[in-house]
């Protein structure tokens, strides 16, 4: 753990939630443990959200038919990007681990947060079509998400009226992290803390705080490598690993699942 770097990207509007909290636990755990640890607090930032030509200094290539991600692109190669995405960078490129705390709004992150996925993580400096998933850029860092949520486990379970959390958290760690090649730890979930008892919320930071200890160490959740996917068929998996999963009783995962029923908790715990 020693002289790991740890970037926390944190979005909570107060110091007294129970986000801070979780925030101020994985700063202290992991700084005790002898890690660098910076924070980017969005909301203190003022972290602008939204993706536009604001975000590159000078003349864009093409003004009448703008494409954000071709444009900073070209402006990252040139140095042009604005500021405040150049120091994300620099964060980030540092990193070994990211950690994103935050609370679960409309079952995602919160806007500021996307925005900074959708400004920082900027296609040539994140990702390419050529580095991603397994062969991805930050296949060498860790990421992981730290949430809480408005609504119970029960609520969330695959019987639960929020729907199974397995399959909210896809577009998020497969879509977002494993695309940008991360290896993804299990999520860090603190369920409905405004509605339980401050004892038991204790509990649930007690929980975090013994898990900070080994965090690095630990196992990252399992995605289906690149080299399963034929890319002359449009990325579908190939026809001699279909055949081999053809007997087995769930499918890859949640969103490759090939018709099979879903792998229970393949986004919630490492090795299933």
């Amino acid at each position: 753990m020693a002289d790991k770097k740890v970037l926390i990207v944190y979005a909570h509007q107060s110091t007294g939630s129970f986000n801070a909290a979780a925030k101020d636990m994985a700063e202290t755990v992991l700084t005790t443990q002898g890690c660098k640890v910076e924070v980017s607090d969005l909301y203190a930032m003022k972290f602008k959200a939204s993706a536009t030509a604001e975000d590159i200094t000078g003349e864009v290539k093409d003004a009448e038919h703008f494409q954000y991600g071709e444009e900073t692109m070209l402006a990252w190669k040139e140095g042009r990007l604005s500021a405040d995405i150049t120091e994300e960078h620099r964060k980030l490129s540092e990193a070994e681990v990211v950690i994103f705390q935050f609370p679960m709004y409309w079952f995602t992150v919160p806007a500021i947060m996307k925005g900074w996925m959708d400004r920082v993580l900027t296609l040539g400096f994140a990702y390419t079509s050529e580095k991603r998933y397994s062969q991805g850029i930050f296949k060498d860092k860790k990421a992981m998400l730290s949430f809480t949520t408005g609504s119970h486990e029960s609520m969330f379970s695959a019987n639960g009226i929020n729907g199974d959390m397995n399959v909210t958290l896809w577009p998020l760690q497969n879509g977002i992290l494993h695309y940008c090649g991360f290896q993804v730890l299990a999520p860090q979930i603190f369920w409905a803390p405004p509605h339980i008892t401050s004892e038991a919320r204790e509990s649930m930071l007690e929980a975090w705080r013994t898990r900070l200890q080994g965090l690095l160490g630990e196992m990252p959740l399992t995605f289906t490598p690149s080299d399963s996917f034929d890319g002359g068929r449009g990325f579908q998996l190939k026809e001699d690993v279909q055949q081999k999963l053809a007997a087995n009783e769930f499918g890859l995962s949640v969103g490759i699942h090939l018709g099979k029923p879903l792998r229970p908790n393949s986004q919630i715990k490492a090795g299933v």
